[in-house]
């Protein structure tokens, strides 16, 4: 029987330790079967990816800018509402106004760009969608960059025709003003007018829309660096993003 009176004193290899004093890190092994972290994070993507397209697509029926001028001839104020395939609101006597100082028709402005809204629309959702499913690791930093243009495209056109439009006044008009480049957020001036612009709905849809890419984007990331298969990814994700890879297997 052992000596109860003995203390055991543990040596190197009790420690996790060799006797030539290098101590041995402990292996770690990935389990078989075992479920991936952040693979309960696939689906979430496929939604959040989902709901980035339907706002994209509903914003292309929302106004996305609003203007108002207010003129002594007009105490109440004219309005503007600015969409991604026109423009409405009292049109006609912001038109008649801006004849005066040699501004052109507001009907001249993005004639390109209003006719082929709706297939630019169309193409920034597919492609959004489709990088957020199916691009593979050497795609995943730049999946969220089509949605994230979306809003800033519209933003810069809507600045050149700003600033085209007032830097390209009719020298003959009746009233001489400076070349100016009307605001785009807030308060501002024209002539003895005073304006104020603001985005509308259809713009903070599209930029919720990126939200969600972003978040998509985000979760993807996480997904693909702890995926098993992360190997055998190049251009395109060879198992998409919604199936895991057991669910693959199983089925």
């Amino acid at each position: 029987m052992p000596d109860k009176n003995v203390t055991h004193k543990p040596d190197a290899h009790d420690r996790g330790g060799a006797s030539d004093g290098h101590v041995h890190l402990q292996m770690v092994r990935h389990e078989h079967g075992a479920k991936p972290r952040w693979d309960w994070a696939r689906w979430p993507v496929f939604v959040l990816a989902a709901a980035s397209v339907a706002l994209f697509a509903t914003s292309y029926f929302q106004p996305w800018w609003h203007f108002w001028l207010y003129a002594p001839q007009y105490p109440s104020g004219l309005e503007l509402i600015i969409s991604l395939t026109g423009m409405g609101g009292q049109v006609h006597e912001v038109d008649i106004l801006n004849h005066y100082i040699g501004m052109r028709h507001l009907a001249d402005a993005a004639p390109t760009e209003r006719q082929l809204a709706g297939y630019g629309v169309a193409i920034v959702s597919i492609v959004t969608f489709a990088f957020l499913m199916f691009s593979g690791k050497k795609l995943n930093k730049i999946v969220a960059i089509p949605a994230i243009m979306f809003p800033i495209g519209f933003l810069a056109d809507s600045f050149y025709w700003l600033y085209t439009f007032g830097h390209d006044l009719d020298p003959k008009a009746p009233i001489k003003i400076q070349a100016f480049t009307p605001e785009m957020f807030g308060n501002g001036k024209i002539g003895q007018f005073e304006t104020f612009a603001a985005p509308d709905l259809g713009f903070w849809l599209a930029v919720a829309g990126v939200v969600c890419a972003l978040g998509s984007a985000f979760l993807r990331s996480r997904v693909c660096s702890n995926c098993p298969n992360a190997g055998e990814c190049s251009a395109v994700c060879p198992r998409a993003m919604v199936m895991s890879a057991r669910s693959r297997k199983s089925s």
